[in-house]
């Protein structure tokens, strides 16, 4: 085998070196992405042109994932964290519970503090009835959660830390760097974003430590798509904040925001602020708390840096 060859391809594993895998990876990703906004801007904003771009979305997600595990990683899907046993219904609904919990300490920590104030009802732009409307932004989050989730946390770090893997980093470096270096293609996934700045990236990247941590101890994405989606749900359809720079269409709570932005996020949404982080910081520790009430060891899941083939399955 030459050189050049050596340089795409891992002789001793018979595939793709990780870095490449990821690298076609985030492409079709993005690709699948840019699909679902054109979709989205094609057919409008009614019901049926939500869901089916979501639809669309998710088995677009799940179906590069498939391809990527059968046909380039020669693995499993589930070795992605999809585990469907009742752990991990039960992981989830902790996720679910967590990210609410999260965001509505923000929240009232922000109006404790007279940096917010509610100014409204209910409010939405979608011309739809408030509860139709909300419902939409459910599917959407949903959707968002699941495929963010899959591709950054599930298929990225899992290759990265089997990439980082060798004689001189063991498992446990391995899945650090990979845990360090996942969260920042997160954050600078976001830096485009309307109202992004260096500041709200840093603060994405750390946020996306905190959703990669229950991962990087269970080797589930349970938690983190329960927490990725219900963070994201409280954020902006129901407290009135923007999300990753964008202001909600729809909320149930309309607010001023007047505090300091390095607290609150200001025009970004408050998981850009300090406040974000306390929580988040908080979220650690209960993520920690749950796992050990499940009975299960804390400690980093040394199998995501390994790799078993599954033959052509």
């Amino acid at each position: 085998m030459n050189v050049m060859t050596r340089i795409f391809w891992n002789p001793a594993e018979h595939r793709l070196r990780a870095g490449w895998r990821i690298l076609l990876h985030l492409l079709l990703f993005a690709a699948i992405t840019v699909g679902r906004d054109a979709i989205s801007k094609g057919l409008g904003s009614t019901p049926i042109a939500v869901v089916t771009a979501t639809v669309l979305f998710v088995a677009g997600g799940l179906g590069l994932a498939w391809v990527m595990a059968r046909r380039v990683d020669r693995r499993s899907l589930a070795d992605f964290g999809l585990h469907l046993d009742r752990n991990w219904w039960m992981d989830l609904i902790f996720g679910l519970v967590l990210g609410a919990l999260l965001m509505t300490g923000v929240f009232c920590s922000l109006k404790s503090a007279g940096w917010i104030s509610i100014t409204g009802p209910s409010a939405t732009t979608t011309g739809l009835p408030i509860a139709l409307a909300f419902l939409l932004r459910v599917v959407f989050f949903t959707g968002v959660a699941f495929n963010e989730e899959l591709a950054f946390r599930g298929y990225e770090l899992k290759n990265l830390s089997e990439g980082f893997l060798g004689e001189r980093l063991g498992a446990r470096g391995a899945i650090v760097f990979a845990f360090l270096f996942s969260s920042a293609i997160f954050g600078a996934g976001h830096a485009s974003n309307e109202n992004a700045t260096i500041y709200s990236t840093l603060t994405v990247f750390l946020a996306g430590l905190l959703i990669a941590l229950p991962y990087l101890l269970t080797g589930q994405l349970a938690i983190p798509i329960g927490l990725h989606l219900t963070w994201n749900l409280f954020q902006g359809p129901v407290y009135g904040f923007p999300v990753s720079g964008n202001a909600p269409s729809t909320h149930l709570f309309s607010i001023e925001v007047t505090g300091p932005e390095m607290w609150t996020g200001g025009v970004f949404g408050a998981e850009a602020g300090l406040m974000a982080l306390v929580w988040a910081l908080v979220g650690c520790g209960l993520t920690v708390w749950w796992i050990k009430a499940r009975g299960r060891q804390v400690a980093l899941h040394l199998p995501l840096a390994t790799w078993t083939p599954r033959g052509d399955a």
